[in-house]
C-alpha cells in the first residue's frame, strides 16, 4: 500500500480544506443560530447558511465525493475509490453536521444512495436516487425495531406481505436517524416476506414515500439528552397497514440481509473515516485548552498527566489512521468481503479510541467540556451510539474471534 496521496486526492483535499477555512468553520455559529429561528427546527437542511454552502461546494466540485467507481463518476459524483475519498471524510469529520451535508455526503443518505444505485430499477433510480444525488430530498433506513434484539438482523419482525399490485406493511421501528425531518420523502423499510425461508432469505426491503397513509412519526429519540434536531434526530415509527406498489420492492423478495450488508460495509469505513476527524479536533481543542489555562500556578499543559494524555491521543488516532486506509485500500483492492476482517476491526477500533480521546478532552476542558460552549460533549454522545450503530461492539468482536480462530486452526 503506498501512504501518499494521488494527485487527484491532493487537488481535492487541497480545495476541501479551503472550504472548510474560508466557508464551513465560519458558518457552525451561524448554522446553529438559524436552526433556532426555524418554525420547524427538524428541517434542518432548510437552514439558509446550509444551501449556501452546498451551492460553494458544487462550484468546487466538493459534492457527493462518497461515491465509489466508474458507474458513479462525472455528473453526481466524483467516482473516487474508498482509499481517495478516506482522508477527505476525515476532513469532513471535524465539522460534524454540518461539512457532510454541505457536501452531499452525509449518513444516511450517503448508504441509501449507494443501495438504490447498486440494487434500484431504473424506476426507482430516477424518482428517488437522482433526487438524493442532487440533494433536493432526504431519506432514512429503516431496519431497527424496538421489539427484537436488532443486533441480529434476521430478527427484524416489521411484516411485508404481497397483497396483488402492492405489499402490505405493518410493524414498529425506532432509531431512525432523520426521521422527523419533513424533507425526509422516503423511507427504505426492512421487514420479513417470508417468515418461512432460509434465515437469511426472509426479509426484504422496500421504498415507502413519508406521506404513505398508515406511516407514523410517533416520537424523537434522545442521545444522552440530545434530540439532534441538527440533523433530523432520531424517530419511533409506526406502519399500519401501509400499502405501497409491488414496484416499490428493492431486488426481490429475500435479497434483503444481502443488501443490508452491502449498504453496511461501505456505511461502517464512512463513520470510521469522519470519526479520526473528530478525534483530531478534540485534540486541538485539548492543547488549545491546556496551553491557555492556569492551575496551581502553571499553564495545565505543564501537568505530566495531560501530556501524557496528548501523547497518547496522537499516538492512538495515528495507530487507527492507519488501520482505517489499510481498510479502505483493500476494499479497493480485493472488495468488501475481503476487507470482512479489517470492517470489522475498524468499528470495533474507532468508537472505543475516539470515545477516550474526547474523554480526556473534556476532562483537560473541566466544567466547560461538558456544556453547549465546546462541541466535546455532543461528539461524546454521538460517538458513544457508533459502538451500537451498524451492529454492536460485541457482535463484530465475536464474528472477528470465530474467523481468527478459524484462520490460526488452518494447517500451515
Amino acid at each position: 500500500m503506498d501512504f501518499g496521496f494521488d494527485d487527484r486526492t491532493k487537488e481535492l483535499r487541497d480545495s476541501l480544506l479551503a472550504f472548510m477555512d474560508d466557508h464551513v468553520y465560519p458558518a457552525e455559529p451561524v448554522f446553529r443560530s438559524q436552526l433556532t429561528l426555524l418554525q420547524d427546527w427538524w428541517a434542518w437542511d432548510s437552514v439558509p447558511v446550509l444551501a449556501e454552502l452546498r451551492a460553494e461546494a458544487r462550484k468546487r466540485g466538493l459534492w457527493n465525493l462518497f461515491l465509489p467507481g466508474e458507474h458513479d463518476a462525472g455528473e453526481h459524483g466524483a467516482g473516487l475509490t474508498n482509499l481517495q475519498y478516506a482522508p477527505l471524510a476525515e476532513i469532513t469529520g471535524r465539522s460534524g453536521h454540518l461539512a457532510p451535508a454541505a457536501l452531499n455526503c452525509a449518513a444516511p443518505d450517503t448508504g441509501n444512495m449507494e443501495l438504490l444505485a447498486q440494487f434500484g430499477t431504473g424506476e426507482q433510480k430516477k424518482r428517488w436516487l437522482e433526487p438524493l444525488l442532487n440533494g433536493e430530498i432526504r431519506s432514512c433506513f429503516a431496519m431497527t425495531e424496538p421489539d427484537a434484539a436488532s443486533s441480529d438482523a434476521t430478527n427484524v419482525a416489521t411484516s411485508i406481505v404481497r397483497d396483488g399490485d402492492e405489499y402490505v406493511i405493518n410493524g414498529r421501528k425506532w432509531w431512525i436517524t432523520g426521521a422527523l425531518n419533513p424533507n425526509a420523502k422516503i423511507f427504505i423499510v426492512m421487514g420479513k416476506t417470508d417468515p418461512s425461508a432460509e434465515r437469511h432469505r426472509q426479509q426484504s426491503q422496500i421504498l415507502v414515500p413519508r406521506d404513505t397513509p398508515g406511516l407514523v412519526i410517533k416520537r424523537g429519540m434522545h442521545v444522552f439528552g440530545y434530540d439532534d434536531h441538527d440533523h433530523g434526530g432520531h424517530g419511533e415509527l409506526s406502519f399500519d397497514n401501509v400499502r405501497v406498489p409491488a414496484s416499490n420492492l428493492i431486488a426481490g423478495e429475500g435479497d434483503g440481509f444481502a443488501i443490508a450488508q452491502a449498504r453496511l460495509g461501505p456505511g461502517r469505513i464512512h463513520h470510521c473515516m469522519r470519526s479520526i476527524g473528530v478525534a483530531e479536533r478534540a485534540i486541538e481543542l485539548m492543547c488549545s485548552r491546556a496551553s491557555g489555562r492556569v492551575a496551581f500556578g502553571k499553564p495545565l499543559a505543564d501537568q505530566g498527566v495531560i501530556r501524557d494524555w496528548i501523547a497518547e491521543s496522537r499516538v492512538r488516532v495515528e495507530q487507527l489512521r492507519l488501520l482505517v486506509l489499510k481498510t479502505a485500500w483493500l476494499m479497493d483492492t480485493v472488495g468488501n468481503k475481503g476487507a470482512h476482517t479489517e470492517i470489522q476491526a475498524i468499528k470495533i477500533a474507532t468508537p472505543a479510541t475516539v470515545q477516550w480521546i474526547l474523554d480526556k478532552a473534556i476532562q483537560v476542558h473541566g466544567a466547560g467540556g461538558l456544556s453547549q460552549d465546546f462541541p466535546l460533549a455532543a461528539a461524546y454522545a454521538g460517538i458513544r451510539t457508533l459502538r451500537f450503530a451498524d451492529g454492536p461492539d460485541e457482535v463484530h468482536k465475536n464474528a472477528l474471534a470465530r474467523a481468527e480462530l478459524r484462520r490460526q486452526a488452518e494447517p500451515r
